[in-house]
């Protein structure tokens, strides 16, 4: 019998966000049951008789099954389904009819893998911090790669009132210099250098290489993420997509 269910689980079994995601919609207000706008997450509900809205369209109808595509965000796309901002990656999944969310975002300049699930619980699960879901990013930069700032890469950052995990940094791979003649260097730092450094997070807060990168003075010119958990891009090019299914059992 489908009763007293909390209403952020029902969110999530729907495919609206994650349970965290579904918990932030219900307490801005935009929920509303029978009618009436609810703001906390645990109410319970019946969802087989309680009219459920969310943003004033009725809650998406029970799912016939999992689904989880993982998908290379090609630069210049956002994570979102309005394009006011511009070209957004649901423009890359025309033809798949389930309701499906991100698990986590990338940033509009950055690239590489995005899961996206009508999995509430999966959701949770790859984004929530407590579950330290590794996530592993390269980074093209250039800018004085002195030991110290290595060691500074790998400190906790604050966000948003949030001081994030240390993480791991290496040096993959130095790239070509394009330093001209009698130029002048500035700490150890070959002038149009580019390095690619490997970051290894147990979290992923908002933009949080591209800001360490910054307080340690490097310049970003790609941030690829290349793996979440044991998931990786291989097989895939910017805009492909392709089916989990190891995460839709």
């Amino acid at each position: 019998m489908a009763w007293a269910v909390r209403l952020q689980k029902v969110l999530a079994e729907r495919g609206v966000a994650s349970r965290r995601g579904s918990a932030e919609i219900i307490a801005a207000g935009r929920v509303a049951v029978n009618g009436t706008v609810v703001t906390e997450p645990g109410q319970r509900v019946d969802p087989l008789k309680d009219s459920i809205t969310v943003g004033g369209a009725p809650l998406p109808a029970e799912r016939e099954g999992k689904r989880t595509i993982l998908l290379y965000k090609p630069r210049g796309y956002i994570c979102s389904r309005s394009s006011k901002q511009g070209k957004t990656i649901f423009e890359l999944l025309e033809g798949i009819p389930e309701r499906i969310v991100p698990a986590g975002r990338l940033d509009k300049d950055s690239e590489g893998l995005l899961l996206l699930s009508n999995d509430g619980d999966l959701i949770e699960r790859l984004t929530h911090p407590r579950f330290a879901e590794e996530k592993v990013y390269r980074a093209t930069v250039s800018g004085s790669l002195a030991p110290e700032v290595l060691s500074d890469l790998e400190r906790p950052i604050e966000i948003d009132g949030y001081t994030t995990q240390p993480v791991q940094v290496k040096v993959l791979r130095e790239g070509r210099t394009t330093e001209q003649p009698n130029s002048r260097k500035t700490n150890g730092e070959k002038q149009g250098q580019k390095v690619i450094l490997e970051f290894v997070l147990s979290e992923g807060r908002n933009r949080q290489v591209r800001r360490l990168c910054e307080r340690s003075g490097l310049r970003v010119h790609r941030l690829v993420r290349t793996q979440i958990g044991s998931l990786t891009l291989k097989g895939l090019k910017p805009g492909q997509w392709r089916e989990s299914e190891q995460l839709n059992k």
